[in-house]
């Protein structure tokens, strides 16, 4: 039995989708760019700021801030079925993409944030993606942050912005 998921109207969640048995089929660079070209049409048709990022070779994680009046299970639930019907037909499949509903979690205070924000920030180092800094890490928000790209995170603000020169800076 599934738990009601918990929403909040102006709260702030971590959100994690993994692909159906774990298995590593985000890992190609073209599947990762479908998956952020998905993510920006959702933010054409949906308002929602996402503040930090990581796409990893099995799994996703967003800290993601839904406009006021939006529902975090449609937009989520959006990005995931868009992307799946996409990779299914890409690679001439049938079938389940992801393993199971997205997680989400609201946020609760400042040094959580904190927490979350560098943990999904040195995700793919931990996991050894990418050497170094999570600046070389281009399929995450510090890698877009210090690259000036703007199409996921947006212009994000002066304290997110902190967050990401002393998280990774």
């Amino acid at each position: 039995m599934r738990h009601p998921r918990q929403l909040r109207e102006g709260a702030r969640y971590h959100v994690t989708g993994r692909i159906n048995r774990q298995k590593p089929e985000l890992e190609a660079k073209a599947i990762k760019e479908e998956f952020l070209e998905v993510v920006r049409r959702a933010k054409q048709r949906y308002s929602f700021q996402i503040e930090n990022f990581c796409i990893m070779g099995n799994h996703f994680h967003f800290i993601i801030l839904p406009a006021k009046g939006e529902c975090l299970s449609d937009i989520m639930r959006w990005i995931m079925s868009v992307f799946a019907m996409r990779y299914n037909r890409i690679n001439g499949i049938h079938g389940h993409v992801w393993g199971e509903r997205f997680f989400s979690r609201i946020i609760d205070g400042f040094v959580e944030y904190l927490r979350i924000f560098a943990y999904i920030c040195n995700n793919p180092i931990k996991a050894g993606c990418v050497p170094g800094s999570a600046k070389n890490w281009e399929y995450g928000g510090a890698g877009h942050f210090f690259a000036a790209r703007a199409d996921i995170l947006g212009v994000p603000e002066e304290w997110i912005s902190r967050l990401y020169e002393y998280a990774v800076g």
